[in-house]
C-alpha cells in the first residue's frame, strides 16, 4: 500500500541520503515490469505506486506519467525531470506452424538473439518462448550464417493448432530475464535502459519533495522513447517547463570498446554537450557537481543526442534542456549493466539543481 506523503517526509528527514541499496531495490522493481514501447502499462503501474506519495499522478494520452512533486513559490522557475519508461522488445508478425515470426520494437542487434528466453504477452495470458533459428549444422554448405531478424522464430512449444488459437499478429514479446546482482554492487539485466534513469528521477524527486525548494518541480516518466520520443515530445507540450533535465543511459566501458566513445562504470554521471542542449543549464550542473564533489564525466555530441532531450528542447516555443546519462554496458541486450553509484550521483545532482536554484 502506498505510503502517505507525511510518512515519506518523516523518513526523508531521518535519512536524507540517496543510497545504492534503495537504488538497486527500486531498479529491480521497475525492471521486472514488462513495458515495450507503446505498451508501458505494467511499468506505469509500478512507477505510479512509487511516485504517488509525492503528488497527484496523471497520465497523458500517449501514456507518459506526470507528477508535480513540488509546487514552489509563485514566479519561480519550473523544472522538469524526465526519463523514459519504455524498453526494447518485439511484436509478433505471423503465427507459422506453432512458431512465431516477429519484428523488433526499438534498436536490437539480431546477433545475440538466438536461444534467448522470451515472454509472449497474448490476449489470454503470458506464455514462455525461446528465440530459435536453423542450427548451423543443418544450414548446408555455402549457406549465409549471418543472423537476421527475418530468419529467427519464437518456439512456443505448442502445436500449430494450439498456437494459432493463442497467438496473433500484434502480440508483444519481452525478454524473460530478470535483474541480477554482480560483484561490486553492480546490477545487470534487461530494461535498465531507461528504468535506471527513472529510478534516478524518482530518487531526486523524493529529496525535492522533502526539502520543498523555491522552484516548481514536475516529474515525467515518458513513453515511446525507443521508437521516436513521442511521449516526451507531447508531454513537454503538456507541462511547458522553463527548464528540463533529461536522464538516459549512454555507452559504458567494456572489453573491446573504444575508450574515447565510452565512459567508465562508477566514474560518475555523464553530462551532455550538444548544440541542442542549453549551455547555461549545462554549465550550472557542471558547477554544482564541482562544488559538491559529485563525480562527473563529459559527453560531447555534434548534433542530436538520440534521447528524449531532443524532443523536450523543441516543445512549444522551446525548453532549455540539459542531459545527464548513466554509463551502461551492453546496451539493448538482456545484460545491460550499471553501477548504482552513478545513479546515486545523478539523483544528487538533480536534487541540488532544484534546491540551489537554476
Amino acid at each position: 500500500m502506498p505510503r502517505k506523503r507525511e510518512e515519506w517526509s518523516v523518513e526523508r528527514r531521518i535519512n536524507m541520503n540517496i543510497t545504492t541499496e534503495k537504488i538497486t531495490a527500486a531498479a529491480r522493481r521497475l525492471c521486472e515490469a514488462p513495458a515495450p514501447s507503446g505498451r508501458e502499462c505494467a511499468a506505469y503501474a509500478a512507477a505510479r505506486e512509487m511516485l504517488s506519495p509525492l503528488g497527484e499522478v496523471k497520465r497523458t494520452p500517449l501514456g507518459s506519467l506526470l507528477c508535480c512533486v513540488n509546487e514552489g513559490k509563485e514566479g519561480a522557475p519550473h523544472l522538469l525531470l524526465e526519463a523514459h519508461l519504455d524498453q526494447i522488445g518485439f511484436i509478433v508478425t505471423r503465427v507459422e506452424e506453432g512458431f512465431l515470426r516477429f519484428s523488433k520494437v526499438g534498436g536490437i542487434d539480431a546477433r545475440w538473439l538466438p536461444a534467448t528466453p522470451v515472454v509472449i504477452h497474448a490476449e489470454k495470458g503470458d506464455y514462455p518462448g525461446i528465440i530459435t533459428s536453423v542450427p548451423p549444422h543443418l544450414a548446408g554448405d555455402g549457406a549465409d550464417h549471418s543472423i537476421k531478424i527475418e530468419n529467427l522464430l519464437i518456439d512456443t512449444g505448442f502445436t500449430a493448432e494450439t498456437a494459432a488459437k493463442l497467438f496473433a499478429p500484434g502480440d508483444i514479446v519481452t525478454f524473460a530475464a530478470k535483474p541480477a546482482q554482480l560483484q561490486n554492487g553492480r546490477l545487470a539485466g534487461p530494461a535498465l535502459d531507461d528504468r535506471i534513469g527513472c529510478v534516478a528521477v524518482l530518487a531526486a524527486a523524493e529529496e525535492i519533495a522533502a526539502e520543498k525548494p523555491d522552484c516548481r518541480v514536475t516529474v515525467m516518466l515518458s513513453s515511446m522513447e525507443e521508437v521516436g520520443g513521442q511521449g516526451a515530445g507531447t508531454g513537454g507540450f503538456a507541462v511547458m517547463p522553463d527548464y528540463a533535465i533529461a536522464v538516459d543511459v549512454s555507452f559504458g566501458d567494456g572489453f573491446g570498446c573504444a575508450p574515447e566513445k565510452t565512459a567508465p562504470l562508477g566514474g560518475g554521471t555523464m553530462l551532455g554537450y550538444s548544440p541542442l542542449l542549453n549551455r547555461d543549464l549545462t554549465a550550472k550542473l557542471k558547477e554544482l557537481a564541482k562544488q559538491h564533489e559529485i563525480p562527473l564525466q563529459h559527453e560531447p555530441m555534434g548534433g542530436r543526442t538520440g534521447t528524449d532531450a531532443d524532443e523536450l528542447a523543441i516543445a512549444g516555443q522551446g525548453v532549455r534542456t540539459a542531459l545527464l546519462s548513466i554509463p551502461l554496458r551492453s546496451m539493448h541486450t538482456v545484460a545491460e549493466t550499471i553501477d548504482p553509484e552513478d545513479v546515486v550521483n545523478t539523483a544528487r545532482l538533480m536534487a541540488l539543481a532544484a534546491k540551489e536554484g537554476i
